[in-house]
């Protein structure tokens, strides 16, 4: 008998993020421009069947609206309550108990729990390590190969080149190949996605979500997008009802996006962010370059501290203890990022909100807001 609780669970927390309201809360990379307009209509056009029945069994009004705005067949389209409801799904489909999960680190936190849940063997690779030969990522045999594109935390984009060469080895390999999971969160703020070749990729699939472009955070929905083998096994781990009415009309209305507000919003976003970007780099700090709606910073060290002392002048953004864990040991991962700290853009006087906190905080303590250099292992970064 198997003792209660799992072995391999104790090695797992329960996602507790500081959620402490804030006036501006710059911490979770949801859109911050708001909700999609036509979504909030379809919300308020919803009638007592929206909540008394059920939803259709694979939320196939969201696989059309899809299929309409991404030209994908309807039948390479898989769908769920939130981008994470997929990768979970796509998890367990891949292949039995056991099994070696590979990506490319640091990426999505959730990643790594998601894989322990699934009874998989965790198994990341540094970046630099990926990227100098996109093969290590196939060391081992692994049943899944996951790449966050762009990549969270960090909001580089892997080149594409570099993602075609991946694709290319485990085409080679065949029956044998693991499943590759391309995740595009945040792919519209990048303009450069995988989505339209997916149907034709071998055993690949590209997942989206509605959370972040599309500003429905709070009602989970996400797609995903490959050849109908990944697709109907996807499917079937996933199990039925998985979108809800509501969250479905919303999600239709704005996939279709009639009037381009995705369009104009993303266009605002990246044009904050540049200015972000060049902000930070006149106060002397170094922010990675960004493909993402959000913007890493190294900081010298304490990130955890700098951000309670930001969130103490109504700023919330996103610490992340690079090199140590919260109790100050080393962090036993094969590429560490810096102490940092991850700031989702926003309109820009949310920006100027965020700015103003930091310099009230530098103009204080200038030694202790010192800034750290970029990973030498980005792509483009020199050493």
């Amino acid at each position: 008998m198997t003792p209660f609780p799992r072995e391999d669970y104790r090695a797992l927390s329960r996602y507790l993020p500081d959620r402490r309201p804030v006036p501006v809360d710059l911490s979770d990379n949801t859109n911050l421009w708001g909700t999609h307009p036509d979504a909030l209509q379809a919300i308020r056009e919803a009638g007592p069947d929206h909540l008394a029945r059920y939803p259709s069994l694979y939320a196939d009004e969201l696989r059309a609206a899809v299929s309409r705005r991404f030209g994908v067949p309807e039948e390479h389209v898989c769908t769920g309550c939130g981008s994470d409801d997929i990768l979970d799904a796509a998890f367990r489909a891949a292949a039995g108990p056991g099994g070696l999960v590979r990506w490319a680190d640091p990426t999505f936190s959730m990643l790594e729990p998601l894989c322990r849940m699934n009874g998989r063997e965790p198994g990341p690779v540094g970046w630099g390590e990926a990227l100098e030969d996109p093969a290590a990522l196939l060391a081992g045999d692994p049943v899944v190969v996951y790449v966050c594109r762009p990549n969270n935390p960090t909001g580089h984009v892997a080149p594409r080149a570099w993602m075609n060469a991946l694709l290319r080895l485990t085409r080679d390999r065949g029956a044998d190949a693991p499943l590759v999971i391309v995740d595009e969160a945040y792919a519209d703020f990048s303009g450069d996605s995988l989505v339209a070749e997916a149907p034709g990729l071998h055993r690949t699939l590209v997942v989206r979500t509605l959370s972040k472009a599309y500003g429905l955070a709070g009602l989970r929905a996400g797609w995903g997008a490959g050849p109908t083998e990944v697709i109907d096994e996807v499917e079937k781990a996933r199990g039925p009802y998985k979108v809800g009415r509501l969250a479905g009309a919303a999600a239709v209305a704005a996939v279709d996006d009639v009037g381009g507000w995705v369009e104009r919003t993303v266009a605002e976003c990246q044009e904050c962010r540049s200015a972000l970007i060049e902000a930070l780099e006149a106060r002397g700090l170094e922010p990675l370059p960004s493909g993402a709606n959000f913007v890493l910073v190294p900081v010298a060290r304490a990130p955890t501290e700098k951000a309670l002392a930001l969130r103490e002048r109504g700023v919330a953004v996103r610490p992340f203890p690079g090199e140590r864990t919260a109790d100050g040991a080393a962090k036993a991962t094969p590429q560490p990022l810096p102490d940092a700290l991850r700031v989702t853009v926003g309109p820009w006087p949310l920006m100027e909100r965020f700015l103003g906190a930091l310099d009230d905080l530098r103009a204080a303590d200038p030694d202790a807001w010192a800034g750290a250099p970029r990973p030498v292992w980005l792509p483009g970064a020199t050493p």
